[in-house]
Formats: structure tokens, sequence, C-alpha cells
């Protein structure tokens, strides 16, 4: 019988623990004899291995004679020769091999220093590794060779892994050995790589910079590096208001124009974890108090985007295309599950670093979230490290970390044009571009396709169903010209359309929106990529549903230009049965038809969808196929097909004025979707044009306007572009939340036709407050508030 893992089993093979907080006896012993950098040494060896594990239980026996087989087979495989360790990895011409070559190398010398591999201390496996670090020395890595392609090859991915392999192996490496390496990496690392906080030397970037340097300093023993490694990390935890990094309200940024919470977020947190605790107590310990800004943003950055234990692709940049890589015989996907976990494991290796108040409240949000995560359980995860994988287990074992619930509340991120929005029971996601954020990232012949990510894109998740939506091959197969939410020309586009790293930038400042914390108005002036459309598009955020308009919609390519409700993964074999007005329409693949609006379609297992406006809607259901190779040039050509069922407005060819209004239920049933249509009383649409958009709902005491100049809607005055939350509460009291998306405004007048007793409190740049039959409200200059919003409160007359 296979024996299960327990806390008590690991905390017994791991000495209680200690290598995961990140203090191993090796560093009290090596510090006792005196030398500092020996300790340091002990430390990330810990940090990389996780700890002693528990060879005999699962998931790690299994996960530990898969590692032991992986290492036999790349030494068996393993033929050096110019240019090359391996056939398949060629690095005359691309550092990308040479990097994998030390990542293959890494995960041999991970097997040798492990018990349980079947490898460990093997002396032929010994052997090979000392032949593979000798001739990629000699080959390639070397001081005085000149770098060649991707620059990160050269100063992180292969100095990364050739450090850890000098941790690894250090005793079996000559002093002349390592005194070589250290000189390599010295070579394409200088210390003047960390002097200007630019260019490729920002955020995540510069945290895997600083890595090299501080392990660099250990495996050298050279004090000086690893204090310039610690004093390098300062740049990188004050908020920022431009370029690369946190951002007061929780964005982060890569490559200047791309939210990236999830790839390079990911790094930042595991790599500041990884330093914390190979500097804590030594003569370097991280003791910068903006440090906290990282702490903080734990649960401000990249808790409004992890649901059920994945991370949303909205914030993944290009990492969405990669899927299953050709060169992984073992056809590992990378999804938005995989990458989730990294940041789960992430967010326990910097707890270890945060208050006990703070670990403590990971700790159960980490648990809640691998507890639910039915559709890619965390521990049977192969793409996670063993080390990750041994902190996420011990978290799952422990019986005084309870499992927290998901968190609820909207999220809107200006800094970034994301927005998140978390019910009980769902979750939402919505992407956007600006001139400030880019409408896709592709480089290095990733995302190819991804061009209309961020033209409006909205993506939700029930609590128990469709949790693999995005995961499940959809990027190799769905239609990218019909992307859930978003209103695009069917006008063709080549791989890469834009330019590479966020070079596609739109012509548009309105975006953003207004909010409460829990119900939201967004807007987006929304400007195709490499297209003549231009478009008003609002999205009202509430209890139950996203109400979705869209206004101005208007074009010249000479193409069809469509608005997508939504696009439903149904797996390889689905059949789920949808809904139009009650009646069951075909199963059959190839089925479509067209549907009058208003109306309302429902698909089994997913949602409910009421249309409100004028006109027609579609419906198509669909088989797709696609290779992952096909949006990313790294990815496998092997085919994979899956079926679809498609909503969408079709606004004809080049249109003028199309509109569209419609609502997403998520998880509601049919009769619930019914019931929403047939109340005409529930939704009143007060604005849906090019100048204004807004709705109101009585029975939530809701009015959500987006001006997009100065003019009215319902009840709602603005003097100029502003985005309007008002929530009116049973009590008589109503808080009305404003911002101005554009950024232009430097001053800003407001009035809320509706009788107004007192101003109850009003937040700094709320300039005037004056109640009377009308709430007439001033702002100071809002160009500087990032696209925040201001808050009043009022007592209704």
């Amino acid at each position: 019988m296979t024996e299960v893992w327990s806390r008590r089993t690991f905390l017994s093979a791991a000495g209680g623990g200690a290598f995961l907080l990140g203090t191993p006896p090796g560093r009290a012993a090596a510090q006792a004899a005196g030398d500092v950098h020996d300790g340091m040494r002990a430390v990330w060896r810990g940090l990389v291995l996780g700890g002693e594990l528990p060879t005999g239980t699962e998931p790690f026996r299994s996960r530990l004679a898969t590692l032991g087989k992986t290492a036999g087979d790349w030494r068996a495989a393993m033929a050096p020769a110019d240019g090359s360790l391996w056939p398949d990895l060629g690095f005359a011409t691309d550092p990308e091999m040479l990097m994998q070559s030390y990542y293959r190398l890494r995960t041999m010398a991970e097997a040798y220093v492990r018990p349980g591999t079947g490898v460990s201390a093997d002396p032929v496996l010994r052997s090979a590794l000392l032949t593979g670090l000798d001739h990629l020395h000699a080959q390639a890595y070397q001081a005085g060779r000149t770098p060649y392609g991707n620059w990160y090859c050269w100063q992180i991915g292969a100095p990364q892994a050739l450090l850890d392999l000098c941790v690894l192996l250090y005793g079996d490496l000559s002093a002349e050995r390592l005194a070589a390496y250290c000189e390599a990496v010295d070579h394409f690392v200088p210390d003047s790589a960390v002097t200007s906080y630019t260019g490729t030397s920002t955020g995540a970037n510069r945290v895997d910079l600083c890595r090299v340097l501080a392990v660099r300093g250990v495996v050298g023993k050279q004090s000086a590096k690893i204090a310039l490694a610690r004093d390098a990390l300062a740049p990188v935890f004050p908020y920022v208001t431009s370029g690369d990094g946190l951002y007061r309200d929780g964005s982060f940024i890569q490559h200047l124009w791309v939210p990236y919470s999830g790839t390079y977020g990911a790094v930042l947190l595991g790599g500041l974890g990884m330093l914390s605790g190979v500097l804590k107590g030594t003569p370097w310990q991280l003791t910068d108090p903006g440090a906290q800004i990282v702490f903080d943003a734990v649960e401000r950055a990249w808790a409004p985007f992890l649901f059920n234990g994945l991370i949303m692709d909205c914030v993944s940049g290009r990492a969405i295309s990669r899927g299953v890589a050709a060169a992984d015989v073992r056809q590992l996907r990378q999804d938005d599950h995989a990458r989730g976990h990294a940041v789960l494991a992430g967010i326990l290796l910097l707890g270890e670093g945060a208050s006990s108040t703070e670990r403590a409240r990971w700790r159960a949000l980490v648990k809640g979230w691998m507890a639910r995560d039915y559709y890619s359980r965390p521990l049977a995860d192969e793409t996670l490290t063993l080390s990750s994988l041994a902190r996420l287990a011990e978290v799952e074992a422990d019986p005084a970390v309870p499992a927290a619930p998901e968190p609820v509340g909207h999220h809107l991120f200006a800094s970034m044009d994301r927005a998140t929005h978390r019910r009980p029971g769902w979750a939402a996601s919505l992407a956007m571009a600006s001139r400030r954020i880019a409408h896709y990232e592709t480089g290095n012949g990733e995302n190819l396709k991804g061009w209309h990510t961020g033209s409006g894109m909205l993506c939700w998740w029930a609590a128990t169903s469709g949790n693999g939506q995005y995961a499940d091959a959809f990027w190799p197969t769905v239609d990218p010209y019909r992307l859930p939410g978003t209103t695009v020309s069917r006008k063709a586009l080549a791989d890469g359309a834009g330019g590479d790293w966020g070079a596609s930038r739109p012509d548009a400042v309105w975006v953003g929106g207004s909010t409460d914390g829990e119900y939201a108005s967004v807007g987006q002036h929304l400007r195709g990529l490499s297209s003549t459309l231009t478009a008003r598009k609002s999205w009202f955020f509430l209890a139950d549903t996203v109400v979705c308009l869209g206004a101005g919609i208007r074009a010249t390519d000479g193409t069809a230009v469509e608005t997508v409700v939504d696009n439903r993964n149904l797996g390889a074999t689905g059949t789920h049965a949808l809904t139009v007005g009650g009646a069951a329409q075909p199963t059959a693949l190839g089925w479509s038809a067209a549907f009058p609006s208003p109306g309302w379609a429902h698909l089994a297992g997913f949602g409910g969808y009421v249309m409100s406006g004028g006109g027609s809607f579609k419906a198509l259901r669909e088989q797709r196929t696609g290779r992952w190779s096909d949006i990313n040039r790294g990815g496998s050509s092997a085919v994979v097909t899956r079926r679809y069922v498609t909503l969408w407005y079709d606004h004809g060819t080049d249109p003028t004025a199309g509109s569209h209004v419609h609502q997403i239920l998520p998880g509601a049933t049919a009769a619930q979707t019914a019931a929403r249509a047939a109340d005409p009383g529930w939704l009143t649409v007060l604005a849906n044009s090019e100048a204004a958009q807004g709705v109101s709902v009585p029975s939530l005491g809701f009015t959500g306007v987006n001006l997009w100049q100065a003019g009215t809607a319902g009840a709602v005055e603005g003097g100029g572009p502003c985005s309007v939350t008002i929530r009116e509460r049973p009590d008589g009291t109503a808080t009305l939340h404003v911002s101005d998306p554009s950024r232009t405004q430097t001053a800003l007048n407001l009035v809320w036709h509706r009788p107004v007793a007192e101003v109850l409190s009003r937040t700094a740049g709320v300039s005037s407050a004056v109640p009377g039959s009308a709430l007439r409200l001033g702002f100071a200059d809002l160009t500087s508030a990032a696209g925040a919003g201001q808050e009043v409160v009022v007592r209704l007359g």
C-alpha cells in the first residue's frame, strides 16, 4: 500500500522543518567554524533542494524515481561535440540551448545529491556531470567569450543553473574548476549589470541578477559580491509610477508595458524569498524597510489574480503560449494552474521572512487555493520543483493551518489596465490596453497570435466548474479573432503583428474605471491593433453578473467586426447543452444559427447570458484543431483538438455605429437566466453611446456611469470625462466613487441629481461637496491620481 505523506513524516525527515525555514543546521555548524560563506552555501543548498524529503512517501517517492530516470536518460544521451553537449541542444548559434544544457546538468546534479533517486552518489553520473561542466565551459561559457543572441541566457539563465551546480557539487569540484566558473560568471555578469536600474536590470530581472551575484559571492567566498547583491535590491522595493515594478494599486509591470504578476511576478516572489533566506542572520541581512512593500503586495498584487490554484492568464504575458514545449519528452503542460502553483510556492517561501501574522495568513490562503484546485492538484504537478512541492506539501499536511476561503471583492489595477471581480462562487478578469499598456506581448517567437488579448478579453471561472477553460489547450485551438469579451475586426493579422516586447500600444487614454471594492464601473476606449476599429466599451461588475455595453463600434478595414459574448472551451469531447430562449439547440459540430435580441442563452455546466439590446446574436458549435507551435515557435507540433460554443454579435462589414448590451451570469442555471431575462425592471440602461454609458440596478442600489466626455447619464452629470460608481444603502446613506481614467482632468465638477441631506465624509481629492436638492461635487487635479478614485459618503435627503 502506498504510504501517504504526512506532516509528521516530513518534519521528521527534514529535521523539524529547518530547511523550509531557511535555517538548516549546516549554517550554524559552518558559522561556528568561522566561515559565513560555507554557512550560506549550506542554506542555499537547502533552499534549492527543499530539505531532506521523505523518500518513501508519495508524491515524493514517484517524483524522485522520475528524477533519477530523467538524469540517467540524459547521461546516456550526452554526446559532447563542437557546439553541443546533447545532439538536440546545439548552442553554437542559440544561447537558449546553452542555457537548457546547464539546466539539464542541474537536474542531473539534483538526482546525484538527493536520496531516493536510484542514482544518488553514482560515480558514473558524477563523471558525466564533470565532463558536461567542463565541455560547456570550454565551448561557450568562459571568460573572454562574446555573448550572442538573447542576453537573458548569458546573464540569468545559464549562470543561475551553473552556480546552483557549484553549490550542489561543491565537494566534487576542484578549486580550479570553481575559480574558472566564477570567472566566467564575472565576465558575463559584471558588477556593472546592476549599476543602473534601467533596461534589462529592473523588476524581476534585477532580482534574478542579484541572485546571480549573491550566489557567486557565496561560491567564490567574496563578501563584496554579496553586499553588492543586497544593495542592488534596493530599487526593487519602492513603488514605481512608470516602467517596471510594483505600483501602489497592486499593478506589476515588466518590459515597460506588460502586466506580468503571473510569471515575472512569481520570479520576483521566489527570488526575493530565496535571497532573504540566504542573507538572513548574516552581515548582509536584508533590513531595507522598503521590503514591506513586497510583503504587502502578496495580498494586493497577487492574491486578486489567484483562484482555485490558478493565476489568471491576463497577467502572464507571452507565457500563455508556452503550453507544451517541443523539446519536452514528457509533454508536461505549462498553464494557468502550473503558473499558479509556482506563485503559491513563492508566497510560502517569501512568508518565511514576513511577520508571524502575515505568514499565518498567507499559509491559510495557500492551503485554501490548493484544496479547491480540483482541476489540477498542486501536489500532482510535475512542473513544480521538488523544493516547491515540499513547501506546498508541508502546508497541506499541517492541521494547524486552516484553509482560507476565496477572497471576495473587486480590484481595479489602473496602472496596468486590468481588473478582477471576485464573488462567492465565481471570479472574472478583464484585460484592456492603452497608451500605458500593450495590446499583448510577443517576442522570442512566443505568443504569435495574442493580438486581441487586450481588446477587452473577459475571462471567468466558477468555483466548481470550468477551471480548465483556459488551461485545456485553449490558446492553440481558440479562434484568435474570437476571444471572449473582445470587440475585433476580422482583418487578417500576421504572426507577431504590432512588434515585439509590448510595442503595440493603442492611442487611447480613457481606460480604467471606479470601484467601491465590491462592485465596479470599468470602461475602455478601444482602438484595434493594426486596424481602423474604434469603440467605447463598458463593464459593470455586480453581485451575480457582469453587464457589458458597447457603442460607437466602427471600422473601415473592409472586414466584418464582431463582439464576442463568450467562447467556451468544451474540451476534447464536450457536448454541453446550449439552450436559447428555452429551446434546446443542436449538438452537432458545425451547427450555427442567429437569434433575435432581446433574448437569452444558457450553456450547461457554465452559466447564462442575457442579451438586452436590439438586432440579433449568433451561436456556433465547432471543433477546432491547432498546435502549440502555431503560437509559439518552441512549442510542440503535436495536433490538439478542442470543441467550442461561441456566442457573438456580428456588427457587419465596416460598421458605423455598432452597439450591444448583454449580461454574463457565471454559474447561473437556465431557470435563473430565464428569470433575469424576464425581469425588464432589474436593469436600466441609462446611456449607451460614444458620449456616455451607464446602468442602474435598483435592487442593488447601484448606479454606474462612464462619461467619455462632458455630459449626462441618468442622474449623473459630469463636466468632463470620468467614471462614477454609486451605491445607495438601506440605512439611507450612499457612497460615490469617482475617477478620471483618462488622467487628463486638472479639475472636475460633478452633479448627482439626487436630494442629499448631509455630506458625511470625503477624501482629500474632493475639493468641494455641497448637499441640497442635488449633490454638487468639485474635484482637484486628478491627473496625478494614477486613475485612483475619490470617495464621498452622504446621507440622502
